[in-house]
């Protein structure tokens, strides 16, 4: 994944997966465990995908804690470390949703919608927002923390200018506000 996320897809050889897996370089031992590059790509991402089942639960992970701008806050901070664990698999589904779009939907399928279904779901229940609602803030919320993480692992932006903590607090008070005094 550290060599697609570098080279992309097209720039990885197998020998140079052979390598960095500790196989001897152009000998084909790749192929006794994959069928193909992409097969190595597709397992790749699904590894990526199996570490991210609780950012894709935000319902189980906020449970009980009471306290909305508490909740919004570890919401944020922990959203925005899994995004950062996970440059890699960011950098690819950039760079290959062009090339290898049946691959890489997959990805943004499981990563980006399913984290906004759970997000709006938890928004619906912990604020009582109606469906449409509960939608928009969670494009919103969870767009923005994404936004941020693309523009500095993908797009190298880091001229923003604002720092985590800063970024953090501004996005829970954007939220609060957007919850009103539901939550």
């Amino acid at each position: 994944m550290r060599l697609f996320g570098e080279n992309g897809y097209r720039g990885t050889s197998v020998a140079q997966i052979e390598k960095a897996a500790g196989l001897t370089p152009g000998a084909g031992g790749l192929y006794h465990h994959f069928r193909t590059k992409e097969a190595v790509l597709s397992a790749g991402i699904e590894r990526h995908l199996a570490r991210l089942d609780a950012l894709r639960d935000i319902r189980r992970v906020l449970t009980g804690l009471g306290d909305l701008r508490a909740e919004l806050t570890l919401t944020a901070r922990y959203v925005l470390a899994e995004l950062d664990g996970e440059e890699e698999l960011l950098r690819i589904m950039a760079s290959e949703a062009r090339n290898l779009p049946e691959i890489v939907e997959v990805a943004i399928e499981q990563l980006v919608s399913t984290t906004y279904t759970e997000f709006a779901a938890w928004l619906r229940e912990r604020a009582g927002l109606p469906d449409d609602r509960a939608t928009a803030v969670a494009t919103v919320g969870l767009g923005s923390l994404l936004s941020s993480r693309i523009l500095r692992s993908v797009l190298k932006v880091t001229a923003v200018g604002v720092d985590d903590d800063t970024f953090v607090a501004t996005w829970v008070e954007m939220m609060h506000a957007l919850l009103g005094d539901r939550g």
